[in-house]
């Protein structure tokens, strides 16, 4: 199993901090023992724009996998982002993976004059479609040239389906390479079933088997007993679009809080599961805890664990 970490994109202190953060950490990702350096979209908030970060994220890198978890493909033009993800792909001599999802903020949609009629599993389908189409070189305007360039993977890049849905899982089977399933409160038994719908799904689509991949929210105990308030923080300014008292209900039991031993067993148990990648997901800014888990990463890995 590999093992993931993402860039502290939608932390509230990111731009006090200035920018330099976020090189920071995809240096310090890119050094360490993990497999991809990964980063996701919103609209109506404060963190970098995607695929602007996704051109520097392929200069401040040269070995880790770029994962974009997710990307929603209707709050874009199809032919523009098969474009942009192109170009990333090409920026990263072909490291990109790309994270879709049909994205549950109606905000992002009206913030950039998307229609929410599109919010669905069909739309997102068929704007994948035409990016395929793209990248495989096919007259989708009315031009001279195809639009280019050409992924430097043939065929695209790497797709997965961000989700929580079962519903979205069986109907992705038909375009995605694999999945980036979530359980907000790191539910091992509900992880174990997302992989097994998975695996079904595909083989009933005719497909080979499908990436599995699955991400958390962590904080590592250093002794002050407040890593638990840092998922809590987080949560609070993340979940902004729903009401404070019901993410004041949810922090207690989402994602990980804990000390380095009780991450490495979540991680052990993953790998028992199947999972192929976990992508660790920060709740502060502070680049040195990518340094504490590349002690946890870097023992599993040599322990044939991870």
């Amino acid at each position: 199993m590999q093992i993931g970490m993402t860039l502290p994109v939608m932390e509230p202190d990111l731009w006090r901090r200035g920018p330099d953060v976020l090189e920071e950490w995809a240096r310090a990702t890119d050094e360490g023992p993990f497999s991809s350096l990964c980063f996701g979209e919103r609209m109506a908030f404060d963190n970098p724009e995607t695929l602007t970060l996704l051109g520097a994220v392929a200069a401040w890198t040269s070995r880790v996998r770029i994962v974009t978890t997710v990307i929603v493909p209707q709050l874009h033009d199809p032919v523009l982002l098969a474009k942009s993800l192109a170009t990333g792909d090409q920026l990263s001599h072909g490291r990109l993976t790309v994270g879709f999802g049909v994205g549950g903020r109606e905000e992002d949609y009206r913030a950039v004059g998307g229609d929410l009629a599109t919010q669905t599993m069909g739309d997102m389908a068929a704007r994948v479609a035409v990016m395929k189409q793209v990248w495989g070189g096919e007259h989708v305007t009315d031009s001279v040239r195809p639009v280019g360039p050409p992924p430097a993977q043939a065929g695209g890049p790497e797709l997965l389906v961000g989700t929580m849905g079962p519903k979205t899982i069986r109907s992705a089977a038909a375009w995605a390479d694999g999945l980036a399933g979530v359980t907000l409160d790191l539910d091992l038994v509900a992880v174990g079933d997302l992989f097994d719908l998975a695996r079904r799904s595909w083989t009933e689509a005719g497909r080979g088997a499908p990436r599995l991949t699955t991400s958390f929210w962590f904080a590592l105990d250093d002794g002050s007993g407040g890593a638990r308030d840092q998922v809590h923080r987080h949560l609070r300014h993340y979940m902004n679009w729903l009401p404070e008292q019901l993410v004041d209900a949810m922090a207690p039991s989402t994602g990980f809080a804990g000390t380095p031993d009780e991450l490495r067993a979540v991680l052990e148990r993953l790998a028992d599961l199947g999972a192929d990648e976990v992508h660790l997901i920060p709740t502060g800014s502070d680049v040195a805890q990518v340094e504490q888990v590349a002690e946890i990463v870097g023992d599993l890995v040599d322990r044939g664990g991870a």
